[in-house]
């Protein structure tokens, strides 16, 4: 599934011909993705302008003139592709030539701004769904997520209260969404990886008593923020389904420290070798030798 660095890719992408752009017309070629599209979803978004694109844990949040929020999640395999036909690109746009409409294109949005853009979704694991703006802060999706990681309010002060007395591993807490939002298992294992943290450390390590930070704590909040946006800087990291909005895979998966690598030799080359274990049904690598 995405995390937060595809997700945000994504919302770059498309934030370029979404925002400030009009539904001009709006395609549902069936009537549901993980749930049933809401009623008249078609009829809803025509004619809206969309104000601003925003993005919450793995959530796109598309804010519309008529008041209402959609939400969107690209699930296992969902993808958006953006196509300008005739226009002249330069390096590094988010435009695409392929074909108008496939048989995985589920919606399709016709916007002001010449856009075409297609949400593709083979296991149809993705989500839309319209919430009133006033709504948003009491909707189940968001409600209970944790705070932003790349937040600036997002420090070892905070993390370490929302580790405070929890017996559970490192590595579990980091991938609770209530207690981090957006991150997932790839970009734990490199953050813990960065911070020379186990994952199999517990929680509560990283507070004194008192809930206060120390030193592993700083390390971690400095390492998440650093993994997180070199990954958003490479488009993301594309192991199965994950493509860029102009059809690119992204690169972070080929800077991968320990995911994956089970077997081969720590970069840090200090004699350890990368190890996989399974944590809560998610295999976890890290090397045993420098991460305690």
């Amino acid at each position: 599934m995405p995390e937060l660095p595809e997700v945000e890719t994504v919302r770059r992408g498309l934030a370029e011909v979404m925002e400030g752009a009009r539904f001009d017309k709006v395609e549902a070629h069936r009537g549901d993705l993980r749930w049933p599209l809401p009623k008249d979803f078609a009829a809803r978004l025509a004619g809206q302008t969309v104000e601003q694109l925003r993005r919450r844990a793995k959530y796109l949040l598309a804010d519309l003139s008529s008041g209402d929020v959609l939400i969107m999640h690209l699930g296992m395999s969902g993808s958006f592709h953006v196509l300008r036909e005739g226009a002249t690109l330069a390096p590094g746009t988010y435009y695409t030539k392929r074909a108008a409409h496939s048989a995985h294109d589920h919606v399709q949005f016709h916007m002001s701004s010449g856009a075409l853009i297609s949400f593709n979704d083979p296991r149809r694991f993705g989500m839309m769904k319209l919430v009133p703006h006033s709504e948003l802060a009491s909707e189940p999706l968001l409600r209970g997520l944790g705070p932003e990681p790349l937040a600036k309010e997002f420090d070892a002060e905070l993390l370490a209260r929302l580790c405070k007395g929890r017996r559970t591993s490192l590595k579990a807490a980091l991938s609770d969404q209530k207690i981090v939002a957006g991150l997932g298992n790839i970009y734990v294992c490199e953050a813990l990886y960065q911070a020379r943290l186990s994952p199999k450390r517990c929680a509560s390590s990283i507070a004194t008593r008192l809930g206060a930070p120390n030193e592993y704590a700083r390390a971690l909040v400095v390492a998440i923020k650093a993994v997180l946006r070199a990954a958003i800087r490479a488009g993301g990291s594309s192991l199965r389904n994950h493509r860029r909005t102009d059809g690119a895979l992204g690169e972070f998966q080929h800077g991968f420290c320990v995911y994956d690598r089970a077997g081969k030799p720590c970069p840090r080359r200090d004699g350890g070798t990368i190890k996989r274990i399974v944590q809560g049904g998610r295999s976890t690598f890290f090397c045993p030798l420098c991460q305690k």
